[in-house]
């Protein structure tokens, strides 16, 4: 699915607002450099950033926000993420062509677009049904054919499908759920963000080496709205 100036148009988007955004992505990149280690993201990230229309993905009475480089609110207390960490959170799991990922907190569904683009499978996870129902509906009309939601709680994960080649979390947990490492493969990353709301939060890399040895890594403080369930 590709941003197109006619799609814009009719949107009452214009590709100037669009590109802002990626300009946006890349300024913060170079900003928290220091941090995330690195100059620049993967380019076929920022090719798949720019191939979601995140119009599509917000409420409508925020649709003149979509293209600013901040959240927006979805309902239900939850969020879209910033682009620019959705941008650095998809770079640091690292997507190959053939991984297959799991999502947990679909919300609106504009992660689990971006990652589409750049794996073989995506499942995602959403706690809250209206959501989940939402994202999935949205994802098939945008052609968005593989990515599978379902309502769960994202601390025990997907168990059915596991292995995952990698695992992305789009909520804070109050510490790394052992369902997803445990569900992660060998050589697989998951990238959380653990922490407790309103206070400090850290973006974390999680690495499961070869031989199964976990190790992790802080990469940025963030703000997310919680992650919940039975927990």
């Amino acid at each position: 699915m590709c941003l197109t100036s006619t799609m814009t148009r009719k949107m009452g988007f214009s590709l100037k607002q669009h590109d802002k955004m990626l300009r946006d992505i890349r300024a913060e990149v170079k900003y928290t450099r220091r941090f995330i280690g690195k100059d620049g993201l993967d380019p076929r990230v920022m090719d798949a950033i720019s191939a979601v229309p995140r119009h599509e993905f917000v409420e409508p009475g925020m649709r003149a926000f979509a293209y600013d480089n901040g959240p927006l609110p979805i309902g239900w207390g939850q969020t879209i993420s910033q682009p620019y960490i959705v941008a650095l959170m998809t770079d640091l799991l690292e997507p190959r062509p053939d991984d297959v990922i799991l999502e947990v907190g679909t919300g609106s569904g504009y992660q689990a677009a971006v990652l589409a683009q750049l794996v073989k499978k995506v499942y995602s996870l959403e706690i809250i049904p209206e959501l989940c129902e939402r994202a999935a509906s949205r994802l098939r009309r945008l052609g968005y054919l593989n990515v599978e939601t379902r309502v769960g709680d994202g601390y025990h994960g997907w168990p059915e499908q596991a292995p995952f080649d990698g695992i992305i979390v789009t909520a804070a947990a109050a510490y790394v759920p052992p369902a997803l490492v445990t569900q992660l493969k060998p050589g697989g990353r998951l990238v959380i963000p653990v922490g407790q709301p309103h206070l400090a939060q850290m973006l974390q890399v999680i690495e499961k080496d070869e031989g199964g040895q976990v190790s992790g890594r802080d990469v940025l403080s963030v703000a997310f709205v919680p992650l919940t369930g039975e927990h």
